[in-house]
């Protein structure tokens, strides 16, 4: 039994007890803030030509649309191994979540322009999509390693690679988008430790 003090207070020998969120639930919680900043940051263009707001718009939604096709593998990767690997539900459900708002982010300009610039399903090789709200195809679910391990794994590694894929696609977004993409991106890192802690446990 743990020694006490006169004073009521734990002594030298007891255990220290663990206090506030854990870990996992504090860097969600900034990977949430993070996004919302990137998010809601606006920029003006005062000054610019109708030629130059073209070219800005145009490479604005080339860069979307890249980004929005590059939520939309790894919510179908999510949703892919979801179906594989049951177990995984709890640890995967609140990261596909965030992947849908960032696709949902990405979207977004799209949809309030009629559909005129692309859908969300356009990926860098003008491939089609599905839609979020489907499962996989089928043949995609083959793709998931048949190790619960492996196969979260696979996730961190595909949110690597996008999150580095973003950063490298930032460069060359105007303010607003790049801050979006910035923000996602350290989403995407977090995501990737979250998914390794996972894997550890």
């Amino acid at each position: 039994m743990p020694s006490t003090t006169p004073g009521g207070t734990a002594g030298p020998g007891a255990p220290t007890p663990r206090s506030g969120p854990p870990r996992r639930a504090l860097l969600a919680g900034a990977v949430g803030a993070t996004f919302v900043a990137g998010t809601t940051a606006g920029c003006t263009n005062d000054g610019e030509s109708p030629e130059e707001r073209r070219r800005r718009v145009d490479a604005t939604r080339r860069l979307r649309r890249a980004a929005a096709a590059d939520s939309q593998d790894l919510l179908t990767r999510y949703t892919s191994t979801a179906a594989v690997h049951p177990a995984l539900g709890g640890l995967l459900a609140p990261l596909r979540e965030a992947v849908a708002r960032h696709l949902e982010a990405f979207s977004a300009p799209h949809r309030a322009s009629g559909g005129q610039d692309g859908g969300a399903g356009e990926d860098r090789k003008g491939g089609g999509g599905e839609s979020p709200a489907g499962g996989p195809p089928a043949g995609n679910r083959t793709a998931v390693p048949g190790d619960e391990k492996r196969a979260l794994t696979a996730l961190a590694e595909a949110e690597r690679r996008t999150a580095g894929t973003r950063m490298r696609d930032l460069v060359d977004a105007p303010p607003e988008l790049a801050r979006l993409l910035a923000s996602v991106a350290a989403a995407g890192s977090a995501h990737a430790l979250l998914l390794t802690e996972g894997d550890a446990a």
